[in-house]
């Protein structure tokens, strides 16, 4: 048991330094492997599953907004290794360990309903949910050996993954609202996941040009490539350049 563990550990540590580059593969590896399938085998009802995978993972994005926003923690680590340089309990924090997390597994779901093979349902949710339990579990090992006693009562008080959200409004009542570090933070990794089911949008139009939906389709989602590279770019050059920062100047 203590070998599987320590094993758990250094999957979890490998993934957290190499995620950024892995996920991309593997997601891109999934979606052009399989063929997006449609609804009952409707392209026009699929429509609606495409719409309600982009609501559950815009209900992902939103949580990950919201936690950033009131309480940001370094996810990135270190030099790609786990690191804190103190322990963070409040905001979302304070009702859930794994805020953020929660957020990217309910991206990944919804792009999982827009895509809609059984493969992709099937190895995807193997691969994300082994790689984020064991990130979380060497996230743990490390917390606990910096912080001890506190880290372990932190534990004993909030949720691993499911959020309890009772007494939230006092949590964030008198917190501010951070929408620059929001903006700062996470416009790559919203493009990242609205560029996937984009391309996503693009495969299942291709498969079905023969239908003029699918053609007027296409050019939709070339005109929202376009904004949202746009806005990507703005953001950029306002980082850069100082205008826009964490904190008003």
């Amino acid at each position: 048991m203590r070998t599987a563990h320590g094993l758990v550990i250094r999957y979890g540590n490998w993934m957290f330094k190499y995620r950024n580059t892995v996920f991309p593969i593997v997601l891109l590896a999934l979606f052009l492997g399989f063929k997006p399938v449609p609804l009952a085998g409707d392209y026009r009802l699929d429509l609606w599953l495409d719409l309600f995978g982009v609501l559950v993972a815009g209900l992902g994005q939103a949580l990950r907004a919201a936690v950033i926003g009131y309480a940001y923690i370094k996810r990135g680590g270190q030099k790609k290794k786990i690191y804190a340089d103190r322990l963070v309990t409040e905001g979302f924090f304070a009702h859930a360990r794994n805020p953020l997390y929660v957020g990217n597994l309910l991206i990944l779901l919804g792009l999982f309903i827009i895509h809609n093979n059984p493969f992709v349902y099937t190895l995807g949710a193997l691969f994300f949910l082994s790689v984020y339990l064991s990130i979380v579990a060497a996230e743990e090992v490390f917390l606990l050996q910096k912080f001890g006693s506190e880290y372990a009562d932190y534990c004993r008080r909030v949720n691993r993954w499911l959020p309890d959200l009772r007494g939230l409004r006092e949590t964030v009542k008198g917190m501010c609202f951070n929408w620059r570090r929001v903006l700062l933070k996470d416009y790559g990794s919203t493009y990242g996941w609205l560029l996937m089911a984009i391309m996503i949008g693009v495969y299942e139009a291709i498969l079905n040009l023969d239908m003029e939906p699918s053609r007027g389709m296409l050019k939709s989602l070339g005109i929202i490539f376009a904004l949202l590279t746009l806005g990507v770019v703005t953001i950029r050059h306002l980082k850069r350049s100082r205008i826009l920062t964490e904190h008003p100047v």
